[in-house]
């Protein structure tokens, strides 16, 4: 590696070389690219002199902006650990119905990503060249997995696989509302041939019992068919290369009014008549009832596509009678998803919070957002003018495979996997119990006053026992002791990293984190000729100690015992908080 001296020496002279050529009224393309190298070197001379340290008369001070980049967080502690535990709970449904976790790559060569967004693929992030290969990060992991089933058909072609994992888009970021540029996704998939419609029942059951198991009580599932959706366009007088794109502008309805779809449409080419007559249909929205009422429309049943689709909205509406599911079901004939690849039964759950706020609330959000802004908040938070948006959504993909492997995808067979599944947008759901997080522990203080029981809050921390000491001497060796002996039988425990600590600083320690049980080492106790002993204080929170203030006495061959069956309890009473901010009953 070159010194700083060396490339000093290159410097000077690429400049000599820069100005002869000027002076010389040499080819714009020769000093273009002398100076592009000259750029360089100033480029390599200012790392070298950053990362030396360098002369503090040769340079200015670094400085630094110390924020993340837009649409993206840091996680504290308390938000890892509810976050943390809503991925247990899902992962606990997906499980249930048989699935098996897999990992893909955090970024896919940009081709594998390329032209499976329809219009949202401008959102992608893309890499710069590395090694002869261009890469862009993962949009979803639906796309990822596809290519993980063309890649191992024979293993995987019929999977029920979930995926927990970060994903990327270049959108606007609204993070209030829960919207990033990077954020999680929790995936559930089920790839293989199968009896038509049994999976997708299936995948609609997982979708509504995660979000109950999350305590989304208020939310919709609305459902629609790709093929309907299709064949609706067609027999509205929509050119065949037009009907993706007229797609689109449909599947904005749940965020924009029909005056403003409409007008999207006649812009991309669409006459009005086909328009109007698109209306009529995309404002419809109910359940079985409207499914009837289609089943009888004869232009509709005259239409193939349109009619498979109401042929299996049929059949999946029975199945998902048996499963319980209808009454979350809004069978939706605007719903279209702008994603190209789904080919059959799409869907979205939707909550209350999640369409845009109405055009008076908006406005006024929108000038505090723009005061905030003016203090330095970043510009493209949107939050104050959006809604959540969808926090899941999905349907069946039966090409997507097959696209990978080369596969005709008008034919079923090798290389044609089927698949359908459901991506829970956790961040917007995380959002929500953030806000019910803090509801929840001002009830839990007030109770934990009133009350004898164990401390109940929710800990960022799993410590469950803070070991102190007394006297002069510290004690320090013996509480590494005790503390190994804690942590061998699986209670998490902590100490002062402090050879001689004083006794104030400890309760201190032990309070900030709310652990819920203090050791104390005494030398009179720990040399008590019967046997060492210890004494444990069961802390209730911030100054609070159980009893006389002087706790149990505890031989130190039973401490483990004493402390698993009170630890036990403990625990229960930190889930207890996380299961009233999930709203789940035991």
């Amino acid at each position: 590696m070159a010194t700083p001296k060396e490339v000093k020496v290159s410097l000077d002279a690429q400049a000599d070389k820069v100005r002869s050529l000027k002076a010389a009224s040499a080819p714009k393309e020769d000093i273009d690219r002398e100076v592009a190298v000259l750029i360089d070197l100033k480029k390599k001379m200012a790392a070298l002199n950053v990362g030396s340290g360098g002369s503090s008369s040769s340079r200015e001070p670094v400085k630094f902006t110390l924020k993340t980049p837009k649409g993206t967080r840091d996680w504290d502690p308390l938000s890892m650990a509810l976050r943390n535990h809503i991925f247990k709970v899902i992962e606990a449904v997906f499980k249930s119905h048989g699935g098996v976790p897999i990992d893909t790559p955090v970024f896919e060569l940009k081709e594998i990503l390329s032209g499976k967004y329809g219009e949202d693929s401008k959102l992608i992030y893309d890499l710069q060249d590395q090694g002869g290969e261009l890469c862009s990060l993962r949009y979803d992991l639906t796309v990822p997995f596809a290519r993980f089933v063309a890649m191992n058909p024979s293993e995987y072609g019929n999977i029920k696989r979930y995926h927990i994992a970060k994903v990327y888009r270049r959108d606007q970021p609204a993070m209030a509302k829960g919207r990033f540029r990077e954020f999680y996704q929790c995936d559930f998939d089920i790839s293989g041939t199968y009896d038509p419609l049994l999976p997708d029942a299936e995948v609609l059951s997982i979708v509504t019992k995660t979000l109950c198991a999350l305590g989304i009580r208020n939310f919709t599932v609305k459902l629609n068919h790709r093929a309907l959706l299709d064949g609706l366009f067609a027999v509205c007088g929509v050119p065949e290369d037009k009907i993706r794109s007229i797609s689109s502008a449909v599947d904005k309805l749940d965020k924009s009014p029909w005056a403003e779809v409409k007008k999207e449409m006649l812009e991309k080419g669409l006459n009005e008549e086909s328009a109007d007559a698109i209306g009529t249909y995309v404002s419809r929205k109910g359940s079985k009832e409207l499914l009837e009422q289609l089943l009888q429309d004869e232009k509709l049943m005259g239409n193939a596509s349109a009619k498979k689709g109401l042929e299996d909205l049929k059949i999946l509406f029975e199945y998902l009678d048996v499963l319980e599911v209808t009454p979350r079901i809004s069978f939706d004939l605007s719903l279209a998803r702008g994603l190209d690849y789904y080919t059959g039964i799409i869907y979205e759950a939707i909550t209350e919070g999640s369409a845009p706020p109405l055009a008076e609330a908006a406005s006024a959000a929108a000038a505090a957002s723009k005061k905030t802004k003016a203090k330095g908040a970043d510009d493209d938070d949107a939050s104050a003018t959006v809604g959540v948006g969808s926090i899941a959504g999905g349907g069946r993909y039966d090409g997507l495979v097959g696209m990978f492997s080369g596969a005709d995808s008008s034919k079923s067979g090798a290389g044609q996997v089927p698949c359908v599944g459901v991506s829970i947008g956790i961040e917007r759901v995380f959002s929500i119990m953030m806000a019910r997080l803090a509801k929840v522990r001002a009830a839990a203080e007030k109770e934990q006053a009133a009350s004898s029981q164990s401390d109940s809050a929710v800990r960022a921390k799993e410590t469950e026992c803070f070991i102190l000491s007394m006297g002069k001497e510290g004690m320090v060796k013996e509480r590494l002791v005790v503390a190994e002996l804690l942590r061998k039988h699986g209670i998490a425990a902590e100490y002062a990293y402090k050879v001689k600590p004083k006794m104030p600083a400890q309760f201190n320690a032990a309070a900030k984190d709310g652990v819920p049980f203090v050791v104390i080492l005494a030398p009179d106790e720990w040399n008590d000729a019967e046997g060492r002993k210890v004494r444990v204080k069961e802390q209730r929170g911030k100054g609070s100690e159980e009893g006389d203030g002087k706790g149990h006495l505890v031989p130190l061959e039973g401490l483990v015992d004493w402390l698993r069956e009170r630890v036990e309890a403990g625990r229960l009473g930190s889930e207890e908080i996380l299961r009233r901010v999930m709203g789940v009953e035991e």
